[in-house]
């Protein structure tokens, strides 16, 4: 019998393409190139008006979502599911049948409770106290029922794991752990259409960038960008991963040669605001031949007000690709070729 490794990642991205393309309210996410307070050119990737959601987490969720939903239907019925079929009532019907559950620090959640509405199953979000109440109210206005459960995110991922195990919902998290590694690789191969929007836009501008800072919580975004930055554009660049100081867990990984919790105390940057790494994400960043930044809190927050200002308002979060680019360029800006890409990777809503 052929060896599988449950942390390989072997994305089918163009069928996660392919997927997008049939939705209407798919489109290319702007690549901006702006001048930075210092006066150092840079390329933005701006994820802020990503499908009404305002965040890269819309390429990764709803796309499980409907994996899951054809593995399902496949199940019943013996028919490959193609996208055209998710609006079709019989499909619909089976869909209402059927409850998504996950942990969020914030987009993940959106992404689930979208991908399930738009479909017509049910939502069911854990949200640990940490996650403020407007991300709440945006939850109950996709159709999810949100679940106050504990008082950091690993307590709301536990809460959402003994929720799918209790009550028959199917979990849909975007972290990996040993015995769960193949829907979060879903969730990543959603996250690739980035790089191949990149890699066309670059290809077409003729330019490529020397440098791209990707910023992680568990790791899922890095990790997927980094393979298809690895396994297909023509020029490649230096790729640094970038956490908080205060959630380092893929760089702790890194030095200790396994996955590793990396604990500290709460960050602005609540949605990288991670402790444990992804397992198959950590896997991927080991092969791609990354460096680790992290970013203190003061880093983050200047951040997201310098590329606020610069007309994209975004979050220490969604910044700290360009927060840890700034901390850098002291050491960069000799080469008369640096030229970074950074990741906006969310809105201010």
């Amino acid at each position: 019998m052929k060896h599988v490794d449950i942390l390989d990642f072997a994305p089918d991205f163009k069928r996660a393409v392919a997927f997008f393309k049939e939705q209407q309210n798919y489109a290319v996410s702007p690549l901006r190139r702006l001048q930075g307070p210092d006066g150092q050119t840079f390329w933005a990737k701006d994820e802020t008006g990503r499908m009404g959601l305002g965040a890269f987490k819309a390429l990764g969720a709803p796309y499980a979502v409907a994996r899951l939903l054809g593995d399902t239907w496949f199940a019943h019925t013996g028919e490959t599911l193609t996208p055209d079929r998710l609006l079709d009532a019989d499909v619909r019907a089976l869909a209402a049948t059927q409850t998504f559950a996950c942990a969020s620090a914030g987009n993940h959640g959106l992404g689930v409770a979208a991908g399930a509405q738009a479909v017509g199953a049910k939502s069911r979000i854990h949200l640990a106290r940490t996650v403020p109440a407007s991300f709440a109210e945006r939850l109950k206005g996709l159709g999810a029922e949100v679940v106050w459960s504990g008082t950091v995110y690993d307590e709301s991922v536990a809460a959402a794991i003994a929720d799918a195990s209790q009550t028959g919902a199917t979990l849909l998290a975007d972290g990996s752990w040993p015995g769960y590694t193949e829907t979060p690789k879903w969730v990543m191969e959603g996250y690739c259409v980035i790089a191949e929007e990149l890699r066309a836009s670059f290809e077409t501008l003729g330019h490529w960038p020397s440098h791209v800072y990707l910023q992680a919580g568990v790791g899922g975004l890095a990790a997927a960008m980094a393979h298809m930055i690895r396994l297909n554009w023509t020029v490649q660049p230096e790729l640094i991963v970038v956490e908080p100081a205060a959630a380092a867990c893929l760089k702790a990984s890194h030095e200790a040669g396994t996955a590793t919790r990396s604990d500290g105390p709460d960050s602005n940057m609540g949605r990288l605001d991670c402790k444990e790494p992804s397992i198959v994400a950590w896997h991927v960043l080991e092969r791609c031949n990354v460096t680790y930044q992290t970013l203190s809190e003061k880093e983050g927050a200047s951040a997201a007000e310098a590329v606020t200002k610069l007309g994209i308002a975004t979050t220490p979060s969604g910044a700290a690709g360009f927060g840890a680019l700034c901390t850098q360029l002291s050491d960069k800006t000799n080469g008369k070729d640096f030229l970074p890409l950074v990741i906006i990777s969310e809105g201010l809503a």
